[in-house]
């Protein structure tokens, strides 16, 4: 690449993205929202078998609107979905989305997760947190851990929720030359979270005495005659931005490549119990090949995925990655 060298920035770097987030820490649930003003053309790949969306038929190659203003991914099940609304009426309220001559109809995706299990499952992302995450929106802070729809996220529930630990959110970011890709994701899987340069098990199925990971695939392997009837308790949400150049069919392309990062960072997943749900939203500012972003973003998937691990904090009775290695 000319001697070009790929250097880590954060999420919130990347040219017209702001993110922001709100949370009731007390009851175990929150969102966080990805905006982008002007509008991104934007791109989805739904590999989960129990997804929970809003829009997504939209981004399909052969429909109409090409262009999102704002993903919001959320907590709450389905019922997290309300939280969108309140991403609307603040993008309206700035004159803000897709004209249809009488107002401007802001165009927002949604995915949610499954926290129902921590604090209180009673209290779910709504409206106002939809819209109180569009106010904190900003181009500077991208926290990650327990923040956001990373607030009461778990991985490792084949065995139940007794056996799981935290997951959170997740964010990570590269820019070469002028070209910009990051990664924001809620991991919140029935698997283990991976180190993927390494092989470790960073989190995920405990043992009996929650001391140590006995692997989810190793189990699930021994067990495969039974047919678990699991809840949909699980779903990993995340998005790729990017300040590349790229139409709607391509970004749809580039939310099938960062799949990858999933697959290098969680064991198993896109299992039939989760909604594994990647979004991209392309700022439009640099020439780019599709090829060279889709490995970039797998690859800063994959490291989000791992950020959403290292940096969440034990909560709600789930042991976290910090926790068990006594840092």
């Amino acid at each position: 690449m000319n001697g070009l060298k790929i250097k880590e920035i954060k999420f919130t770097d990347i040219d017209g993205i702001k993110v922001g987030h709100a949370q009731n820490f007390e009851a175990g649930t929150g969102c966080s929202v990805i905006i982008c003003e002007n509008g991104a053309t934007a791109g989805v790949d739904v590999r989960g078998g129990s997804p929970g969306t809003r829009e997504t038929d939209l981004l399909k190659s052969e429909n109409l609107v090409s262009q999102v203003h704002a993903v919001m991914l959320s907590g709450g099940s389905a019922f997290g979905l309300d939280a969108a609304s309140g991403a609307m009426q603040y993008l309206e309220e700035r004159n803000i989305g897709f004209d249809v001559q009488v107002t401007k109809v802001p165009i927002v995706c949604s995915a949610v997760l499954f926290d129902l299990v921590a604090g209180d499952y009673k209290t779910r992302p709504d409206k106002e947190m939809g819209y109180k995450a569009c106010e904190n929106a900003n181009n500077n802070e991208c926290p990650n851990g327990n923040v956001g729809a990373g607030t009461g996220a778990t991985v490792g529930k084949f065995l139940g929720v007794e056996r799981a630990m935290k997951g959170g959110l997740g964010s990570y970011a590269v820019q070469v030359g002028d070209l910009q890709v990051g990664a924001i994701v809620a991991v919140n899987c029935l698997g283990d979270v991976i180190d993927p340069d390494t092989g470790e098990i960073l989190a995920g199925l405990l043992d009996e005495d929650k001391k140590s990971l006995i692997g989810t695939e190793s189990i699930m392997a021994m067990k495969y005659s039974e047919k678990k009837n699991l809840f949909s308790g699980n779903t990993t949400i995340g998005v790729i931005a990017t300040n590349g150049i790229f139409t709607k069919p391509e970004a749809n392309k580039l939310s099938s490549m960062a799949h990858n990062g999933y697959g290098r960072s969680m064991r198993p997943a896109h299992s039939i119990f989760d909604g594994d749900t990647i979004f991209t939203m392309c700022t439009g500012k640099v020439e780019a090949d599709i090829n060279v972003v889709g490995f970039l973003a797998a690859e800063v998937m994959a490291r989000a995925v791992v950020n959403a691990i290292k940096f969440a904090e034990s909560a709600y009775g789930f042991k976290s990655y910090k926790e068990l290695k006594g840092i």
